[in-house]
């Protein structure tokens, strides 16, 4: 991937300016998890790599007040993408023990929020993350989503057709494996080419030692977690 793209003298890009871009698609095997059997296979594999791109997708809710919990997990490793199928999982602690490793990296946009929901699935701790939005920040690129840091860092766009889209249901479509994957390999593509950029001279170096604590996040049961959207709904 060419990284002469971005030029930190340059403007960000305009909404117009990025659709005009080439697209972007992950090209590589894609793994569909749907047993705990295949999660057990997924995860040893998992487990070999020092960095994972991540995502998560949810149901689209059209209710005020709904929430609905995440349906798929994806995690990208240099050689393949898995893309996790909750509803088709029962045994999820080797699963919570990987995402929860502070020795393997999982890097994605807006990651910890994906965590603060997953954690009303099962107990999960946020050790490990990297927010691509503030390494891009910190990197000079002022653009917060995975669309506008692949545009201006990378120089392609990415697709958004499939987000809108049913991820509950029990068979996943063509378009939304290949919007899945993509989303979790650009989580892989884009800290690898980040970290190699230096600093911005604007970017304050105490922010980088500043002591942070850790985040614990409770842990919702499911029964729970849907009593409280049922009340919020209704207020």
């Amino acid at each position: 991937m060419n990284m002469l793209f971005f030029d930190e003298n340059k403007a960000p890009l305009t909404k117009e300016e990025i659709n005009l871009l080439p697209a972007i698609n992950y090209e590589g095997e894609i793994v569909l998890v749907r047993s705990d059997e295949e999660l057990a296979l997924a995860v040893k594999e998992l487990k070999k790599n020092p960095l994972l791109g991540f995502d998560t997708e949810t149901r689209p809710k059209f209710t005020k007040g709904a929430m609905n919990l995440p349906s798929l997990i994806q995690l990208a490793s240099e050689k393949k993408v898995y893309l996790i199928q909750l509803k088709h999982i029962t045994e999820t602690d080797e699963l919570a023990t990987l995402l929860s490793d502070e020795h393997i990296i999982k890097a994605g946009v807006a990651i910890h929020d994906d965590y603060r929901s997953l954690a009303r699935l099962f107990p999960v701790s946020p050790n490990g993350l990297v927010d691509l939005a503030k390494l891009a920040n910190r990197k000079g690129i002022k653009a917060q989503g995975l669309r506008t840091i692949s545009a201006n860092l990378l120089g392609y766009k990415v697709s958004k057709g499939a987000q809108c889209s049913n991820w509950a249901s029990d068979t996943l479509s063509h378009s939304q494996i290949q919007y899945a994957a993509t989303d979790a390999w650009l989580g892989l593509l884009l800290y690898c080419q980040l970290i190699q950029l230096q600093d911005s001279p604007g970017y304050l170096a105490e922010q980088i030692n500043r002591p942070r604590k850790k985040r614990k996040f409770r842990f919702f049961s499911k029964k729970k977690f849907e009593q409280e959207s049922i009340e919020e709904s209704l207020n």
